[in-house]
């Protein structure tokens, strides 16, 4: 199998396989690859908090031309896994290859499939955007081409909890991928003070309880598969349903907007994770924690979303805040702004490279250690 993800969490999906028994598992470029049985492929779409989705390889071929595609995509035997009455979908990616669009390999792929059922059934399925029945990914890289059913269905970012969101929100996969990034030992209090809409206060607190990051959806890919076991698929739900435990630390979330913690309390609701989160509103540098120690996850304003002038401004009031006010802290903060992130004048004690979107950013750590970091390490 393969579980793709975003550059970046690569490592952080392998430990998570890992941890749910995968073997041969491979590190690979925004994917890791793994086997495992079909008990092991729901469990994978079901708890993978940084996967976007699970992919089952069918089928590898090289090709010459168009036609040559055209032929080895039809003599595959797709009465294994659809009926002609079911509908399909096909996803493409497409590098360094005689074909140039997506749309026309999506359209050639379909087209051989149809063909193959015409032949044989004198019925065809047809296609389906929306919720179709069987979800088929094509991987192209030169003349080499991967056929891949794709068990998730709509991707695994779409938790099902969130109602609405801010501007520029944070994808889920990325949000648990920085709250597992960080280290966090789901005990120490936890804070995240520009929440937005408050995905990742809403990760944080599920992966503190224990709560699978797919047990909201309505729906997965494989559910409609011919060898769909839902027996075994029923257990699986139950079983993770009665792992989920009660939250231990305190989580905090504040942001300027209260339009924003308005949108964050009807998340949490959805998400039943109404009073788990301690919400409030106002200006970053106005904060005091309640707590004498803690780690903070920030995702500040980048880009396009302010000035550039205003960005520096607004970076060097974060750092000053997080010196005055964090005090026994550890601070995480996500941007894609590389000067700006100089302006927080704080010396940093490690960094990531992850990716918002098309974005390029950096996830980078700070201790804010109590008096001088010398006096820490002589007492």
């Amino acid at each position: 199998m393969i579980a793709k993800t975003i550059s970046g969490l690569e490592n952080v999906l392998a430990e998570e396989l890992r941890l749910m028994g995968a073997d041969d598992i491979e590190v690979l470029t925004r994917a890791v690859g793994f086997s495992g049985d079909q008990e092991l492929m729901y469990k994978a779409n079901l708890f993978c908090r940084t996967a976007l989705n699970i992919l089952i390889p069918i089928y590898s071929f090289k090709f010459t031309d168009q036609d040559d595609f055209y032929q080895q995509i039809r003599k595959t035997f797709w009465d294994k896994y659809l009926d002609p009455d079911q509908t399909l979908i096909v996803d493409t990616s497409v590098y360094k290859s005689i074909f140039t669009h997506t749309h026309f390999v999506a359209q050639l792929t379909k087209d051989a499939i149809v063909d193959q059922f015409k032949e044989k059934y004198n019925q065809r399925p047809s296609v389906d955007t929306i919720d179709p029945d069987l979800r088929i990914n094509i991987h192209i890289t030169g003349q080499n081409c991967s056929v891949s059913l794709n068990s998730s269905g709509d991707p695994l970012f779409k938790r099902g909890y969130r109602q609405k969101t801010g501007q520029a929100p944070l994808n889920e996969i990325l949000a648990a991928g920085l709250v597992l990034l960080s280290g966090w030992d789901k005990k120490t209090d936890f804070y995240d003070l520009m929440c937005g809409s408050g995905t990742i206060l809403i990760e944080a607190a599920m992966i503190a309880s224990n709560i699978p990051p797919g047990i909201y959806r309505d729906s997965f890919g494989f559910e409609k598969w011919k060898d769909f076991e839902k027996d075994l698929w029923d257990k699986i739900r139950d079983d993770a349903i009665e792992s989920i435990t009660k939250l231990n630390p305190r989580i905090f979330g504040s942001d300027i907007s209260p339009e924003m913690i308005r949108i964050t309390r009807q998340n949490l609701a959805s998400a039943d994770l109404s009073g788990h989160v301690e919400l409030s509103s106002g200006p970053f540098q106005d904060y005091k924690p309640s707590t004498e120690g803690g780690l903070l996850i920030i995702n500040p304003p980048y880009g396009e979303r302010l000035r550039e002038d205003d960005i520096e401004i607004l970076y060097q009031t974060v750092g000053d805040s997080l010196k005055q006010n964090f005090s026994g802290f550890t601070a995480w903060i996500l941007s894609s702004d590389m000067q700006a992130l100089k302006r927080i004048g704080l010396r940093t004690s490690r960094k990531m490279t992850v990716f918002n979107g098309p974005l390029e950013c950096k996830f980078v750590k700070f201790e804010m250690y109590r008096g001088s970091k010398k006096a820490k390490f002589n007492k």
